[in-house]
């Protein structure tokens, strides 16, 4: 890399359809720039979110052009979403790639990456540690889609959130079904119940019910089986499909009472559980809202369907694929910090530094001198050589 005081981040504008988010704000520009390393972001890049040009001019970034941006001169990109292909190819060797990468199954990028020596560090691979916290993208994008997935479903919902006392007598509240009680699920709870509901949460953990009671929701307790899945790494482990059965079984008669239901169910590199069977919904009352926040990952609910709304018997389902992007101001706001807490880590006098064996980048770096660090990611079913 190059020497500390001459470190340069590029901040493209984002090509992904519906991407409204940027990966620097003029706050963070401001913060990096403290670091002794120079930004340019590409004209446009925030506009979205809410970020004019002269917003970051007024910080000290240098602009960049709208076409023909110099990818060869980057020491480091920062985006959200991986760049076209085309534009990954221009950069240098020993560059640095930094973003939300769909790491699983990304055979073709990694493959560019290494085809460039290029490295490159997947934000969803990075490890829920306490070190790491500064820098955890998922929580921070998470946080906004739960809040949002209850919004959306209370303005779709043909009822009144909160119970109301009025001259025409009592309205009662609106009963929320919550299904997982990660970062997304708990912040659909605090939401759920600032709006008035009554807030139910079914998990496969046991261990989330004190977190689920401390925001005020009514937790379900699990169905009574041997093998009650618990979490891993920060992340809820894979439950047994016996383990399942029973849970989906016991959430049909919550079902039939919800008003509200917000899906937040996932398991990192795995199709998300289906909780919501077919004959589930049917015993849903008209004028229910289903709301899949797992929808891009195969869904927790029947029938839903990414970035759409489909009404079945009255039952309204949301298919939330990219509930973050909806709130572009913030949401940059929250994920351009955690990655200039990243960045300001991997700093050192000498340029970045990107140690292998570092606990916060060894799961996370994805690629790193021509080769891909993370086979069991990227070539699920073995490596592209025939390995396991």
């Amino acid at each position: 890399m190059s020497g500390g005081s001459l470190v340069r981040f590029l901040v493209p504008r984002e090509h992904s359809p519906g991407e409204k988010r940027v990966a620097a704000t003029p706050e963070t520009v401001r913060r990096l720039l403290g670091k002794g390393v120079t930004v340019k972001v590409q004209q446009g890049a925030g506009a979205a979110a809410g970020f004019r040009d002269d917003d970051f001019l007024a910080v000290g970034a240098e602009l960049g052009p709208e076409e023909g941006l110099p990818w060869e001169e980057a020491d480091g990109v920062l985006c959200v979403q991986a760049p076209p292909a085309a534009s990954l190819q221009r950069l240098r060797p020993g560059a640095l790639l930094v973003g939300l990468l769909s790491p699983y199954g990304a055979t073709d990028l990694a493959e560019t990456l290494n085809g460039r020596e290029a490295s490159a560090i997947a934000l969803e691979l990075l490890p829920r540690i306490s070190r790491a916290q500064s820098m955890d993208v998922l929580s921070s994008q998470a946080n906004i889609a739960g809040y949002k997935a209850v919004v959306l479903a209370a303005a779709a919902l043909d009822r009144y959130v909160p119970m109301l006392m009025t001259a025409a007598g009592t309205i009662q509240p609106s009963r929320v079904l919550v299904l997982g009680a990660g970062v997304a699920g708990l912040q659909a709870i605090a939401t759920a119940k600032r709006l008035g509901g009554v807030v139910y949460v079914s998990d496969v953990r046991a261990a989330a019910k004190e977190q689920v009671e401390s925001l005020g929701g009514r937790f379900i307790d699990p169905p009574e089986l041997e093998d009650k899945p618990a979490e891993e790494g920060g992340y809820a482990k894979a439950a047994s499909e016996a383990f399942l059965a029973a849970q989906r079984q016991q959430l049909a008669d919550q079902l039939a009472l919800a008003d509200m239901v917000i899906c937040t169910a996932l398991v990192p590199g795995r199709t998300a559980p289906r909780l919501i069977s077919e004959e589930m919904l049917d015993g849903m009352r008209p004028g229910a809202v289903v709301v899949d926040l797992a929808v891009a990952q195969g869904g927790n609910c029947f029938g839903t369907v990414a970035g759409q709304t489909v009404e079945r018997r009255g039952v309204q389902l949301i298919g939330a694929d990219a509930l973050p992007s909806s709130v572009p101001n913030h949401a940059s706001a929250l994920y351009a910090r955690n990655v200039a807490a990243l960045i300001e880590h991997l700093l050192v006098e000498e340029g970045l530094r990107l140690d292998p064996e570092d606990p916060i980048l060894a799961g996370c770096l994805l690629t790193h001198g021509g080769t891909c660090r993370r086979e069991d990611v990227v070539y699920p079913n073995g490596s592209p050589n025939g390995g396991s």
